[in-house]
């Protein structure tokens, strides 16, 4: 099974087909897109859409962590971790397989 990777110009490119419009216009919307929703996420705003899922942010408190090379105990800081919740309707589409 080969992997392949969607990227920002795959995207934009798909704008561009499906819309008509030029290409740097397509690039440019994709881009202000994904600048919205890095936007709301960066300012601790859950993004949630339809149909495909939900992104949203959690809070790791302190804790201590375990080098498995030499067992030594080491601190880990609190942070803030992004999580992908995705849709039913985008867990049945991938469980089906590409169509």
């Amino acid at each position: 099974m080969a992997e392949k990777t969607l990227t920002r110009m795959d995207l934009s490119e798909s704008v561009f087909r499906a819309l008509g419009l030029s290409r740097n216009e397509s690039a440019q919307l994709v881009e202000s897109v994904l600048q919205h929703v890095s936007d709301a996420l960066a300012a601790g705003d859950t993004v949630k859409i339809s149909s495909f899922g939900t992104f949203s942010l959690r809070s790791k408190t302190a804790r201590v962590g375990r080098n498995p090379k030499t067992g030594d105990e080491v601190p880990i800081s609190p942070r803030r971790v992004l999580s992908f919740r995705p849709s039913h309707l985008m867990k049945d589409r991938v469980a089906g397989g590409a169509k």
